[in-house]
């Protein structure tokens, strides 16, 4: 790989890392989407008791968020919630835990069954914290994850990570699918579903996020990474249905449900009986965008013509900012060094 395109994208990463796990300052945009759930399918606008009442009745209920966005999080609590109250008793599955963290998690589930001091829940916190890796991540980013987690433990529901181990997400994205030695590769579970156009998708998406950088070789590596983590979250989410008696709340990003793809598609492709249901956290726009805008269906070669969702919810943005813009002039610089 070009030096100069390896010390770019690091330094694309850094700034979308921080850009995603701090607020920045700047002016909020009003919008009359803000705080309205919208049916996608009806384009109505439905309160939160209706689609608790809604969602309800499904095997896996997806609560697709921007993993920075407090709105998101507060409006996932709500739903959860909303659900106990009707007399379920869900269980929760995060794209943000491996599913070797597991038996960490439950442990820290069994933890909520004896009454503890606060020093001592204190205590217990930071080891969860510490055996999930989570000591490099901002408290406020650790915030969202663990009220999400005692509510669990409170509740006493089961829970799991449901993606890849970070290392080898890491050794996919560094070496690619086939550059993984064969021991890896026996770690690695595929639907065996042939995306076709979803590739050609997933590349200009990767593109974009790299303020439009293109090189093909890391781009196949990318989606190389993509397949195998939304693969294992499907195949975790299925084993999750088997052993829970409510539905399973699936705490994930929005690029993996979005248009029933990613991760929805493969779950279905396992096992067409599981009933799905994709709740989307959605940031307005920079500029503003009719309803319509929002709930266009993709159109791709082979796939059935979905809507983005099932439900959306719509919040303001974390940041008007663009990072792409800090890029330019850092691009600028390290070229002028050459």
């Amino acid at each position: 790989m070009n030096r100069l395109f390896f010390c770019l994208l690091i330094f694309i990463i850094s700034v979308m890392i921080q850009s995603c796990a701090t607020t920045k300052k700047n002016i909020m945009r009003s919008d009359p989407l803000i705080g309205r759930i919208i049916n996608a399918k009806t384009g109505q606008t439905i309160d939160l008791s209706s689609l608790v009442k809604q969602i309800g009745a499904s095997d896996v209920i997806y609560l697709s968020e921007k993993h920075d966005n407090p709105e998101h999080h507060k409006f996932q609590q709500k739903i959860i919630q909303g659900l106990i109250q009707t007399g379920l008793e869900p269980s929760m599955g995060f794209e943000f835990f491996s599913m070797d963290n597991t038996p960490d998690l439950l442990n820290f589930i069994d933890a909520g069954k004896v009454d503890h001091s606060a020093k001592i829940e204190n205590i217990i916190e930071a080891d969860l914290r510490r055996k999930l890796d989570w000591n490099n991540q901002s408290n406020e980013m650790w915030k969202y994850y663990f009220d999400l987690l005692s509510i669990a433990q409170k509740e006493n529901f089961n829970v799991a990570g449901i993606d890849l181990p970070g290392t080898l997400k890491k050794r996919i994205t560094r070496k690619g699918i086939n550059g993984i030695s064969p021991i890896e590769k026996e770690m690695v579970f595929s639907t065996h579903l042939s995306d076709g156009e979803y590739k050609d998708y997933m590349y200009s998406i990767f593109q974009a996020v790299h303020c439009g950088m293109g090189n093909e070789k890391m781009q196949s590596r990318l989606y190389d990474t993509w397949v195998a983590r939304n693969d294992k979250m499907a195949l975790s989410i299925t084993q999750l249905v088997k052993h829970s008696n409510g539905p399973v709340i699936i705490i994930i990003g929005g690029g993996h449900t979005e248009y029933g793809l990613g991760v929805i598609n493969r779950v279905a492709a396992m096992d067409k009986s599981i009933t799905q249901v994709n709740v989307s956290l959605q940031e307005i726009r920079v500029n503003s965008s009719d309803l319509s805008e929002y709930i266009k269906p993709l159109e791709l070669t082979g796939f059935e013509s979905v809507l983005p969702a099932d439900f959306i919810y719509f919040t303001q943005r974390v940041s008007y900012e663009d990072p792409c813009r800090e890029f330019e002039k850092s691009l600028k610089r390290m070229k002028s060094h050459k």
